[in-house]
């Protein structure tokens, strides 16, 4: 199954940042108020979230997968992930965790609650504040997705690659999915 690929970005109480990749990320419905995680609990962007009450979900483009790659090492949490991997911080307007340059969106997130199970935990987010690229967007159609490039992850037997959408050329209005069918 494709899904996401996004760089969860944090910074720890000694204001060291923290980027981590994930594909378990989901908007809880629609308008994007909410959005849900899951994350094994050895995991310091998820020990950071906890400290600090606030996450940054960054979409990255193809072009930045070994950025991608070196952010999913298990650095001690004492390192700066996104200088390891080559990473710009970027400034966020209503949390202190920073954004990452170069990346297609930004949604700033303070935790709402915190669903433990045994191996993984969920957390729902509040975004507090959504910022996408204006080259790849429009207010009528979304993301443009032949220009964005927004990676995704296969994953398979032996490991995962990365790929990206492609638009079918076919869609509908939200609308049209809620009305009555036709008889």
């Amino acid at each position: 199954m494709p899904l996401p690929v996004v760089l969860i970005s944090t910074i720890s109480k000694d204001g060291v940042h923290n980027a981590a990749p994930w594909s378990c990320v989901t908007p809880v419905l629609r308008p994007l108020d909410e959005v849900l995680i899951a994350s094994w609990l050895k995991r310091d962007t998820l020990e950071n979230i906890r400290q600090t009450g606030e996450f940054v979900i960054n979409v990255p483009p193809a072009g930045m997968e070994e950025a991608v790659m070196i952010c999913a090492k298990n650095f001690p949490p004492e390192v700066d992930e996104l200088e390891k991997a080559g990473l710009q911080p970027r400034l966020s307007r209503k949390v202190r965790a920073p954004g990452i340059e170069g990346c297609l969106a930004w949604a700033e997130c303070v935790v709402e609650e915190e669903i433990a199970r045994d191996k993984f935990v969920l957390i729902i987010g509040k975004v507090v504040h959504l910022e996408a690229d204006d080259r790849f967007f429009s207010e009528a159609e979304g993301m443009d997705y032949e220009r964005a490039k927004p990676l995704c992850s296969m994953g398979g037997p032996n490991g995962m690659q990365f790929v990206r959408p492609v638009s079918t050329g076919k869609g509908d209005k939200y609308a049209s999915m809620l009305s009555e069918p036709k008889k």
